[in-house]
């Protein structure tokens, strides 16, 4: 089964809602991983632009949010998602990995949004506590999300270790994603489990995608490994 796939930091939608779906609706994926959501008002505004369903974290007066999310398009739908704190994180830009599971005529996947932290050791803890995720999985895995460090960290490695990076396997340049006006560092990264097989992966860079957040998507073909 096809599955195509979009991840992007949407920078709180600063550039506005509309310039945003512009840039995900040229594609039209399946499943889209996003970081960096802002309101809750405005990632509902943004699914119902793109008539998809989306996934974010549950309502905790005790918590400040985790911003991530992941939204998916029919006839894929989300059978169930869940949000695991990862800690310790700092209190104001808590992190987290939003874990919903994806389902379309028997096919299936876990897709994981995350956004690891700014310090090199918290997103060590915290890559740690992701292998662990993916460790337990029932189904077939797909991580997207922003790493905040380039391929040659230690956190991003440590990913890179235990699932696919997608790029490496479609991709067909540097993949470069930040800064979006003039990009530098693959930092926006996905990664995919064993079975699953990557077509494709691109990063579009035109204008208007430049001004629409400060991260460039990642985009990816894959197909997913029949059930059973």
């Amino acid at each position: 089964m096809r599955l195509r796939v979009l991840l992007y930091n949407v920078h709180g939608f600063r550039a506005g809602i509309g310039r945003v779906a512009a840039v995900v609706a040229r594609y039209e994926p399946d499943v889209v991983f996003l970081n960096e959501t802002g309101g809750r008002w405005r990632l509902r505004r943004f699914a119902r632009s793109l008539g998809m369903q989306a996934a974010a974290d549950p309502l905790s007066p005790l918590h400040r949010r985790v911003k991530d999310a992941v939204l998916v398009r029919p006839p894929w739908r989300l059978r169930a998602h869940r949000l695991e704190r990862l800690e310790p994180s700092e209190w104001f830009l808590p992190r987290g990995a939003l874990v919903a599971e994806v389902r379309r005529d028997g096919h299936a996947c876990t897709a994981i949004a995350t956004h690891l932290g700014l310090r090199p050791a918290e997103r060590i803890r915290h890559a740690r506590e992701l292998v662990g995720l993916v460790e337990r999985a029932e189904l077939p895995v797909i991580v997207g999300g922003d790493l905040n460090e380039r391929p040659d960290g230690r956190a991003f490695s440590m990913l890179a270790d235990r699932l696919w990076d997608a790029w490496l396997l479609g991709g067909d340049a540097a993949g470069e994603t930040f800064p979006a006006a003039g990009a530098t560092a693959r930092i926006d990264a996905l990664f995919v489990s064993e079975g699953v097989r990557v077509e494709r992966a691109l990063v579009p860079a035109y204008e208007e995608v430049r001004s629409a957040s400060d991260h460039l998507p990642v985009v990816a073909e894959l197909t997913l490994p029949e059930p059973g």
